[in-house]
């Protein structure tokens, strides 16, 4: 996978110098955080890297629709309640995000051009493994039943097209964010 760059100054009147987080990293996290993130540790994560990102633009962010609303996720344990928790997928959105404001697009035309499927396309693709994830559980029961090796071929097959489809759509909607890309950078 490509490395996400961001072209901002780390300080005030430091150097333009790009900021990395690369594409590991963020696979480090989704796997280690399959719950999802905090808004602080969205922060943090951003602080450590030098990507100046505050509160008051993630929510921001969410309110005009470019991110995800948090999610709610019960506390273990009595009388903890619960926590809002982003899916780490909202972590590419943001760099994305800035790395198109750095390339002077305004968030209006980002909203409207370039992020009009990102996250439902996210959306489907944890709902999909949802979907996985229990009927490997129902199997893993079922597997003494004479049809488990059929249906656990079925259900591979149905994980590949899945896969598929996802790739597809984020094909169609990279060749329609790069045309748009290319019309607003010949119009400029």
């Amino acid at each position: 996978m490509r490395t996400v760059t961001t072209l901002l100054s780390a300080a005030p009147g430091a150097p333009a110098a790009p900021l990395v987080i690369d594409s590991a990293l963020l696979s480090q996290l989704e796997r280690s955080h399959p719950d999802g993130l905090t808004s602080a540790e969205i922060l943090d994560l951003f602080a450590r890297h030098g990507v100046p990102f505050s509160e008051a633009t993630l929510r921001k962010y969410v309110q005009l629709g470019l991110l995800p609303r948090s999610v709610r996720i019960g506390r273990k344990g009595k009388h903890r309640g619960s926590q809002g928790m982003y899916p780490v997928g909202v972590v590419r959105q943001i760099l994305r995000i800035k790395q198109m404001m750095a390339e002077s697009y305004t968030i209006e035309q980002i909203q409207k051009e370039f992020l009009f499927m990102r996250s439902d396309i996210e959306q489907l693709e944890k709902l999909l493994d949802g979907i996985f994830k229990t009927l490997g559980g129902v199997l893993k029961e079922r597997r003494s039943e004479s049809l488990a090796p059929v249906v656990a071929r079925d259900v591979v097959d149905a994980r590949s097209l899945s896969k598929d489809l996802l790739a597809r759509l984020s094909a169609i909607e990279t060749k329609l964010t790069s045309r748009t890309r290319m019309t607003t950078i010949a119009a400029s």
